[in-house]
């Protein structure tokens, strides 16, 4: 790397962990464009968590993928694209680039432990609570996922993630969320109930009631469970 390309790389650098982002792309763009044999892993990183911030996300997906070709253990862009392929409701490659980029990080030396992990995704389930208070629903649903890329069986997590879903109208990546946490923690009472109310507002009605009755089957006291079966009863007659 010769002494103009270290420089605007360590410009851009600078700007993109100020997360300025506009300066940081003048700078990182120009790196790519002098890229003549190396091509560096981390620039398309920086670059794809630009434009995902900008909502370009088949552009994130790009670079992304063109960071693991360069390095494929670079696990942060594993993670970066598995979020991405989230966005553009790519749920099962989403899913197994995820689960490749855990199998790296159980065989690396020095990644977090469980309980580390669990710390920091709450901390980004209060930062996505944040958001929403604030009325920033897209800001929400990114920092939930960064939460349950970290810690995937956390069933309260991913029922919120849906939740969040659902009210912004993505049904479809509500219901794949709840099925994901129903079969991380299967007595986990709300993902049953969440579940049954997507696949009603799907009009798929029985599969609904089934859920449930399941709900009801696990906690027989569910107060809402019990209310959506009387409401689903009420309709039929």
């Amino acid at each position: 790397m010769d002494e103009r390309t270290k420089q605007l790389l360590s410009l851009g650098r600078e700007h993109y962990e100020k997360r300025e982002f506009d300066k940081a792309e003048h700078y990182l763009r120009q790196v790519q464009e002098r890229e003549e044999t190396a091509k560096y892993a981390d620039v398309y990183n920086m670059m794809g968590v630009i434009h995902h911030d900008r909502g370009r996300f088949e552009e994130a997906q790009g670079c992304f993928e063109e960071a693991l070709a360069i390095n494929p253990n670079y696990t942060e862009a594993a993670l970066n694209l598995a979020v991405t392929y989230n966005d553009l409701g790519r749920y099962d490659e989403a899913k197994k680039i995820y689960q490749a980029a855990l199998s790296r990080g159980e065989e690396a030396p020095g990644q977090l432990d469980p309980f580390v992990k669990g710390k920091i995704a709450n901390l980004h389930a209060e930062v996505a609570q944040a958001y929403v208070d604030a009325g920033m629903p897209n800001d929400a649903l990114h920092e939930l996922r960064k939460a349950i890329l970290l810690c995937p069986t956390f069933a309260d997590l991913r029922v919120r993630l849906a939740n969040l879903y659902r009210q912004t109208g993505d049904q479809d990546a509500a219901r794949f969320e709840l099925e994901e946490a129903i079969s991380a923690k299967p007595q986990y009472v709300p993902a049953y109930v969440s579940l049954g109310v997507v696949l009603l507002s799907l009009n798929r009605k029985d599969e609904a009631i089934k859920r449930w009755r399941e709900a009801i089957e696990i906690d027989p006291d569910n107060k809402a469970a019990a209310m959506y079966l009387r409401m689903a009863a009420g309709m039929a007659s």
